[in-house]
């Protein structure tokens, strides 16, 4: 576990810094509740590793959903939820964006 294997920090210390929870923390470390995308960054510095380094290595997946909603006015919202699970899957995903953005 990053946070025990590579600072001092304590849950709660992690929760004071990101604004959440002590137990939105706990979640995240059993694997319980996903982070979400606005706390990866943060929790990347305070633990001084890279984004791509959050994710464990045991699971080899990627998974891709689409999400769709209606919002204001009856507008449709669309985004995309991509849940890497491990380091290579992250690797993977940015060089499948890189090459697409090269390829522009």
């Amino acid at each position: 576990m990053l946070r025990i294997n590579r600072t001092k920090l304590s849950q709660q210390d992690i929760a004071n810094a990101l604004q959440v929870d002590r137990n939105t923390i706990a979640n995240w470390e059993k694997g319980e509740n996903d982070i979400k995308s606005e706390y990866i960054p943060q929790l990347a510095t305070l633990l001084g590793v890279e984004i791509k380094d959050l994710f464990e290595k045991e699971s080899k997946s990627i998974k891709i959903g689409h999400n769709e909603n209606i919002g204001k006015e009856n507008s449709i919202l669309n985004g995309a939820i991509i849940i890497l699970n491990d380091k290579e899957s992250v690797e993977k995903l940015v060089a499948i964006v890189q090459n697409s953005l090269r390829k522009e």
